[in-house]
């Protein structure tokens, strides 16, 4: 059988970087490295380009970067394959990608899911052994990262040219594997239209389908015999202010491979830097929760009528942000008195009408992005 590793965002930075270059960081890995050293390969999501470049692109959002030599974390763990379609490995533009390359390069590992352009970006890596062959394609939703042309950036999310990269793996390789990054930061579920899309990649011929991005575990489901990770979590990844959180957990799932069957799967949990920097695996009472969990949310995601519910619950959480951000107002200040009712919105119901028309038509919105994107 042939074992391939998978794991959530690998970021680097803050207190591992620290301890990478005080060379005090082996044994912060020293209980998860089992895991990885069973497998006859390994594949991470490189969440940020390892650069030492200070020319951030421009862009929303927090720019991520880590020091090029802890690209050594990645060969003790026995990695031989990133995953570099993500809205943070361009954060340091062409230059922190090439960099990167260089060191993955160094440090004899491959990458899929980035390159130079749109054709270089949407490769498919096959990886081969004397009987089999396993095809990954990595893509991720659009945001400051993707490349749609002759400009570098990561493989986007585009349902039509995704199934036709799928239906060009399939005849070429005896499994597909589809990772994508992509969902809602800190939803513990998909969202239904991740579910229709995940499920897509496999009915266009996907054997699994492994996800990352909101930063926490979600649930999975096993969809025409391919399993759907909607989210592993973090796998490492400091963030000053998050501790003992869900962003501190993750998962690892461990796929199997063999010709005329179905693909098995196992899961590993594990805890990373909590108070204490590193990671561990969790202890049989916390798994045990973990699994029991992850049950309750599968039970939500087989259920269109529940997971659209639930994921209705969520968006009206989001109501008074979206709100605030689509009003021209500036600064915390004046956002803050809007938010309280103290300032009245300068955004009409009619006015609010043309925006929903124009981000919900795909003409409009085509159009509507050209205009007002500040990078044209």
């Amino acid at each position: 059988m042939i074992k391939i590793g998978f794991t959530g965002d690998f970021c680097p930075w803050l207190r591992i970087e620290n301890e990478f270059k005080a060379n005090n960081w082996k044994h912060l890995f020293e209980d998860v490295k089992p895991f990885f050293d069973e497998n006859t390969l390994n594949v991470l999501d490189l969440e940020c380009p390892l650069t030492t470049s200070k020319s951030g692109i421009s862009k929303t959002g927090p720019h991520i970067k880590a020091h090029p030599e802890t690209a050594a974390i990645l060969n003790h763990l026995n990695c031989e394959l990133v995953a570099t379609a993500n809205n943070h490995f361009k954060d340091y533009g062409w230059k922190g990608m090439q960099e990167t390359y260089e060191t993955l390069n160094k440090h004899n590992i491959s990458w899929l899911g980035s390159g130079a352009n749109f054709d270089e970006a949407s490769k498919t890596f096959y990886w081969k052994n004397e009987t089999t062959t396993i095809a990954f394609i990595n893509v991720t939703e659009n945001e400051w990262t993707t490349t749609h042309d002759i400009n570098p950036g990561c493989h986007p999310e585009d349902l039509a040219a995704n199934f036709y990269k799928i239906q060009e793996a399939k005849e070429n390789a005896d499994f597909v594997v589809v990772i994508a990054h992509g969902g809602h930061e800190h939803y513990e579920l998909p969202s239904p239209r991740i579910k229709k899309w995940y499920r897509f990649f496999v009915d266009a011929g996907a054997h699994a389908v492994v996800a990352h991005h909101t930063h926490i575990i979600s649930g999975y489901e096993v969809y025409k015999e391919a399993p759907i990770f909607y989210s592993l979590g973090n796998f490492c990844f400091d963030w000053q202010g998050l501790r003992n959180k869900p962003w501190n957990k993750g998962m690892m799932v461990r796929l199997g491979f063999e010709k005329g069957k179905k693909i098995s799967f196992e899961m590993e949990f594990i805890s990373q830097n909590n108070d204490t920097v590193g990671l561990s695996l969790l202890n049989e009472i916390d798994k045990k929760i973990m699994v029991e969990h992850l049950e309750k949310l599968n039970s939500i995601i087989v259920d269109d009528a529940l997971l659209e519910a639930e994921f209705n619950k969520y968006a009206e959480t989001w109501k008074a942000v979206m709100n605030t951000w689509i009003q021209p107002y500036k600064g915390k200040i004046m956002a803050g008195l809007y938010k309280r009712g103290l300032l009245p919105s300068i955004i009409t119901k009619r006015k609010k009408l043309l925006y929903t028309n124009l981000i919900r038509c795909e003409a409009h919105r085509d159009i509507l992005l050209q205009s007002i994107n500040p990078t044209k």
